[in-house]
C-alpha cells in the first residue's frame, strides 16, 4: 500500500484528535440552547477540524484497503492522550501508556504486514 495514503490517514487520525479536544472544551460550556450552542466556540472548531479529518480519511479510503487504514485511526487514542495530558492536565496513569504501546505495536504489524 501507497505511504502516502498511510500517512494520510494518521494525519487524519491526528486532526480528529485535535477535534476531540475542542469538543471536550466546547463541552464545558454545554448549555442546551440553541443560541448557546450556535456561539460555542469551541464545538464549532471541534466540529470543523473532525470535517477536515473525515475528508482527508475518506479520500485515503477511496485509495487504499479499510482492513489496513482504519486500524491507523486508532492511532488517534494516542494522540487523544497525549493532548489531555498536556492541553487539560488530565491524569494519564500507567495503564493507558501501556494501552498506547499495545495500539503503537498492533497498527504497526498491521501496517507492515506481508501483502499489506
Amino acid at each position: 500500500m501507497d505511504w502516502k495514503i498511510i500517512l494520510l490517514t494518521a494525519l487524519s487520525a491526528f486532526i480528529g484528535s485535535i477535534g476531540q479536544l475542542e469538543f471536550k472544551r466546547g463541552a464545558s460550556d454545554l448549555r442546551f440552547d440553541v443560541k448557546l450552542l450556535l456561539t460555542n466556540h469551541h464545538l464549532i472548531i471541534g466540529i470543523a477540524i473532525y470535517l477536515v479529518s473525515t475528508v482527508f480519511y475518506i479520500y485515503a479510503l477511496s485509495k487504499g484497503q479499510l482492513s489496513i487504514l482504519y486500524p491507523i485511526i486508532a492511532t488517534s487514542y494516542i494522540w487523544t492522550s497525549i493532548f489531555a495530558k498536556i492541553f487539560l492536565n488530565e491524569p494519564v496513569g500507567t495503564t493507558n501508556w501501556i494501552g498506547v504501546f499495545f495500539i503503537l505495536l498492533g497498527v504497526t504489524l498491521i501496517v507492515t504486514r506481508p501483502g499489506g
